[in-house]
């Protein structure tokens, strides 16, 4: 099946009530069946989560139905992650996440509120969630909401966004322009098509339905360029720790950066002198 190319969005009005509408609504709907189509984790995120020190506790910022919550697998109640989402739908889902039987944690909340103590948590992980807000600035504050919420000390961060490039086992395609290089990504509605199965059974011969999500797919570069704007933002240095005399200095180094099937990712560790 060739890949679906998506239709360009505008931005109109208040961006929270346009979010409301075009995002956070829609996930409302469609939970039970966004659920069922995620559910293996992406490698480097599995990764990054068992690569932390056992009794750390952090931050699924964006949680959806949870599919990360019960990881690292093989460390049972080592490492413990809250789920932060808008959709109550999908943290009903989540707060059975895994094969276990815990309840997991998980809190009703924006990503761009600040309702944590200052580096609270030691990591915080933000998956498929900063690209649904739909201004710069927004972006940049939901960015800003993940670094004052880990330790300033040790903290790790870990966001990925989807991607203008979408690779050949994609189901979507971005709309090229003139441009082959593009430093700003693409506000687009990708169409998530509702099983007849998950219509309701009082709809006789019901057709599938199809929302229209919103969408910022990012460009190269854009991303990290995020981070600098919002590290610089909060006062701090953007680069990996110094061996240095000088004190009350706070940074964040990038640890890794890059494209994968179809998202760019970034991961960060605070530091402070």
């Amino acid at each position: 099946m060739a890949p679906r190319t998506l239709q360009s969005a505008t931005v109109e009005g208040d961006p929270g009530v346009y979010e409301d509408q075009n995002v956070h609504m829609i996930y409302e709907e469609i939970a039970s069946h966004f659920s069922s189509t995620r559910y293996k984790p992406w490698p480097i995120i599995a990764d990054f989560l068992a690569s932390l020190t056992t009794g750390w506790v952090g931050l699924d910022s964006g949680t959806g139905n949870g599919k990360y919550l019960p990881l690292p697998a093989d460390r049972p109640g080592e490492v413990w992650t809250i789920g932060l989402d808008r959709s109550k739908n999908l943290l009903d889902i989540a707060r059975r996440a895994g094969s276990t039987g815990i309840v997991r944690e998980v809190v009703v909340g924006n990503v761009l509120d600040n309702p944590w103590r200052p580096g609270i948590f030691d990591y915080a992980i933000s998956i498929a969630t900063i690209h649904h807000l739909a201004t710069h600035e927004r972006r940049c504050s939901a960015v800003k909401r993940l670094l004052e919420s880990v330790s300033p000390n040790q903290g790790r961060v870990l966001i990925y966004v989807w991607a203008i490039e979408q690779d050949e086992l994609s189901k979507r395609k971005v709309v090229e322009d003139q441009d082959p290089t593009p430093t700003i990504g693409k506000d687009v509605v990708v169409p998530w098509v509702l099983s007849t199965q998950q219509t309701a059974v009082t709809e006789k011969c019901a057709t599938p339905r199809v929302y229209n999500r919103y969408y910022h797919m990012f460009a190269k570069g854009e991303l990290v360029g995020l981070v600098n704007e919002a590290a610089r933002e909060l006062g701090l240095q953007v680069e990996p720790k110094a061996e240095s005399t000088t004190k009350n200095i706070r940074g964040v180094e990038v640890v890794q950066d890059g494209w994968e099937r179809s998202n760019y990712y970034v991961e960060l560790k605070l530091w402070q002198t």
